[in-house]
């Protein structure tokens, strides 16, 4: 598809029409209508929007005054209008700084690309048009979740960016990575938060476990147990959320090594496949779980949906087992690969089992190593719950006990 050249005659035409999209969302909104006044219509917003690109074609001619001075009259005109209106008991900038800005839309259809004046002048009419949406959402936003998405902007927008993404000392200790195990444990709680409240505790957490499964299982058990925690009412829930990761978490390996190494994938399939089924089953399986437990309705309690101190324990314990990895792999040489797989699968275990499968010279000694890891990680997120929600301990100790020991038969 050949390129479009922005000729002077296109981008007057853009001036135009953003004009006069703009001003036809101002008359048509009855903006003032009540009053009988309105500030501006279809023809004034046109006018405005061409007045902007004369100006700024003053500007490309060396007529350098012309842009502020262009500038400084409307801003006056828009002054006395509003002045106008409070002297009428009548409040709000809305209509003067969207001519404002239509000026501007105006004068940049000149001068920049034209895809930021279109942008401008698009979401600044989506913007005036939404605008009983907009007002009956912050009538509804609770001040617990718009703190919630402040601090997840702060963690992933501002401190992500500013750290080095690169490895320190012999550990291979990479800032980068350890703070997206933060946001990405964090994050799935969040995530967590707002399903539940969206769809129930039921549908919520089990969605979140099988979304958060194809990125962490071992995150959303921490997150789930936490939630179990903090709320008692949606344990069960909970506990189904992290199971369901879990068994993602087995068809998200098999996905991988196929990629890596398909012969290992071919041992491998059957048993992943297997061992996710028997997660799905443990899931859905109610028996000895109260009713009244697992069908109380916990939306109305739900708090905190952004909590960062046990991504920060998570990541500390991250960091801990990867230098106890180095040592491990260092004191004992390709023996120690057996415990090495046995001490990843505390945290995360993708990084190894690739690093595994990149081997494609002995795909066969490799399906101990994976399996163990697998079977590990699957005691340890078991663990992780069993600590932070103890009134389940006995049906999480079960469930994912039976798991664990369904990995020894399928060393053979």
């Amino acid at each position: 598809m050949p390129s479009i050249e922005w000729t002077l005659e296109l981008r007057f035409l853009i001036a135009l029409g953003l004009g006069f999209l703009i001003g036809l969302e101002r008359e048509s909104s009855g903006a003032d209508r009540k009053s009988g006044r309105v500030f501006a219509g279809v023809r004034t917003y046109t006018v405005i929007s061409l007045y902007g690109f004369a100006c700024a074609w003053l500007y490309r001619i060396d007529v350098s005054w012309g842009l502020p001075v262009g500038m400084l009259s409307l801003t006056a005109l828009a002054v006395v209008g509003y002045l106008s209106k409070t002297r009428e008991g009548r409040l709000g900038w809305t209509s003067e700084i969207s001519a404002l800005l239509t000026f501007v839309v105006g004068v940049l259809t000149l001068l920049t690309d034209v895809w930021v004046p279109i942008t401008l002048g698009v979401v600044n009419t989506l913007l005036l048009s939404e605008k009983g949406d907009l007002e009956r959402f912050v009538d509804r936003l609770d001040k617990s979740e718009f703190l919630a998405v402040l601090k997840f902007l702060v963690v992933t927008a501002i401190i992500l960016p500013a750290l080095p993404d690169r490895e320190y000392t012999r550990f291979d200790l990479n800032p980068t990575r350890i703070w997206q195990i933060v946001i990405l444990v964090s994050s799935i709680g969040f995530v967590g938060y707002f399903l539940t409240k969206k769809y129930g505790n039921r549908l919520g957490l089990w969605l979140s476990g099988l979304m958060g499964g194809i990125v962490s299982s071992t995150a959303v058990s921490i997150a789930a147990g936490r939630m179990a925690q903090r709320r008692p009412g949606v344990g069960f829930h909970a506990l189904q959320m992290s199971i369901l990761a879990s068994s993602v978490m087995y068809l998200r390996i098999l996905a991988l090594v196929f990629i890596v190494n398909p012969g290992a994938g071919m041992l491998l399939w059957w048993r992943c496949v297997l061992l996710a089924l028997t997660g799905f089953l443990l899931a859905l399986h109610r028996s000895g779980v109260g009713k009244e437990a697992a069908e109380v309705d916990a939306v109305s309690t739900l708090e905190n949906p952004f909590e960062l101190k046990p991504a920060l324990i998570f990541a500390g314990v991250f960091v801990l087992l990867s230098v106890l990895t180095v040592f491990a792999r260092d004191a004992l040489g390709s023996v120690g690969l057996l415990l090495l797989a046995l001490i990843v699968g505390v945290v995360d275990i993708d990084p190894f089992i690739l690093s595994l499968a990149q081997d494609s010279s002995a795909t066969g000694a490799l399906l101990l190593p994976l399996i163990l890891a697998m079977m590990s990680n699957t005691l340890a997120k078991g663990g992780y719950f069993i600590v932070l929600a103890r009134e389940l301990r006995t049906q999480t100790a079960l469930r994912y006990g039976i798991w664990a020991a369904l990995h020894l038969p399928l060393l053979l």
